[in-house]
């Protein structure tokens, strides 16, 4: 028994060992392990050379597409829908014809309106007639002042009666006019709201049908308020090109031009809202729709520009490592400048010529000697291209 409880305690140390070991040489810090030349392995590293570029600054903000004009349609008079016109989801133009309203009962108003008219318009004939024999009697002393300027008056009165049926005449032919619903713009007409042969009343708040305009077509969205000045100095210059990409930023969808600036800052959020304007010809904008509007605002000349990924956040703050002449990588303080999603902008710490590591850094001490892979410099900007 204490033979077999040896052997066992002999073979638990055989392998504990060989796992040591083995995890060392395979797992343990690249900088520490040893070749077989008793040198440190190299860790792989891809590099960038940084060189003297133009950095288009874009500013990217998320915003919903509006549409340019929405109107409802609504009728103004009451009655029976008695023909809608259009086909739900069509273009139409303004002044098209959308609905027809029963235009029966407004038809008999304007015909009432219209003999009213004709009869104050004899009576004021008659009286005029008259006036012209009073005025020729009096001056032939056979009819009395009183009796002339009575006469007058009598003409000003059947006048007066003949100016307000002429009113009258002209607010029935407008009722009668209401009952043809048009549309107010030029646009893309939603769901039928109403149905043929339903009662509608002009004081109701339900409508015909929906019209918005979509070509053109707007997008509004959001942008931290510390760029309204750089906003501004670019209206300044001239128009300012906004374009508009998916959701997800990777497709480009329509281009266009910015066209408002909110008048105050959202003080909750910190931000400025924007407005800009699609000519949207091929309809890739919908109302609703969530886009990214990018605003190219100007050009950095001559900027020492690297990937995001080159750039880590220590505790004594942002770093770079830069791979010197003798194969190896030294850490150093970096502050940056304009940034986008892919590349940024160093303004201190790397110069041009630099090699900089822009992957493989998670495996690096300060001094460590690396294997390096060369990257292209043609990627470097490629999301700030608008």
């Amino acid at each position: 028994m204490t033979v077999r409880r040896w052997v066992f305690l002999a073979l638990t140390l055989v392998v504990c060992g060989g796992l040591y070991f083995g995890y060392g040489r395979f797992y343990g810090k690249p900088e520490q392990a040893a070749n077989a030349k008793g040198r440190p392995n190299a860790v792989p590293v891809t590099v960038m050379t940084a060189r003297a570029t133009t950095f288009p600054v874009v500013l990217s903000g998320l915003g919903t597409v509006q549409a340019f004009n929405t109107v409802t349609a609504r009728t103004r008079v009451d009655g029976e829908v008695i023909k809608i016109l259009f086909k739900e989801g069509q273009t139409v133009q303004q002044g098209d014809q959308l609905a027809r309203i029963d235009p029966r009962p407004y038809q008999a108003a304007v015909d009432q309106a219209t003999a009213k008219l004709a009869q104050d318009q004899a009576t004021l004939h008659n009286s005029e007639l008259d006036l012209q024999r009073y005025s020729t009697l009096a001056k032939q002393d056979f009819a009395s002042r009183q009796q002339l300027d009575t006469q007058t008056a009598a003409v000003a009165q059947n006048t007066a009666l003949v100016q307000a049926d002429n009113a009258a005449l002209d607010n029935a032919k407008t009722q009668l006019d209401y009952t043809n619903i048009r549309s107010p713009i030029t646009g893309r007409v939603g769901f039928r709201l109403v149905d043929q042969g339903n009662i509608v009343n002009a004081s109701s708040q339900t409508g015909i049908v929906t019209i918005t305009q979509v070509q053109p077509i707007s997008a509004v969205f959001t942008l931290p308020e510390g760029q309204i000045s750089d906003i501004n100095a670019a209206m300044q210059k001239g128009a300012v090109v906004a374009t508009a990409y998916s959701a997800d930023g990777k497709r480009k969808l329509a281009d266009g031009t910015l066209t408002v600036i909110n008048n105050q800052v959202d003080a909750s959020t910190a931000t400025i809202q924007l407005k800009a304007t699609f000519p949207n010809a091929d309809n890739a904008l919908w109302p609703g729709l969530a886009v990214v509007v990018r605003l190219p605002i100007q050009t950095l000349d001559n900027v020492v520009v690297v990937p995001q990924s080159a750039v880590q956040h220590a505790q004594q703050g942002l770093t770079a490592y830069v791979v010197d002449g003798n194969q190896k990588a030294q850490i150093r303080p970096v502050e940056i400048g304009e940034g986008n999603t892919d590349d940024v902008v160093i303004t201190k710490g790397i110069a041009p010529g630099d090699r900089v590591v822009v992957a493989g850094q998670y495996r690096l001490q300060n001094g460590s000697t690396v294997a390096v892979n060369e990257a292209s410099n043609e990627t470097v900007g490629r999301s700030a291209r608008p």
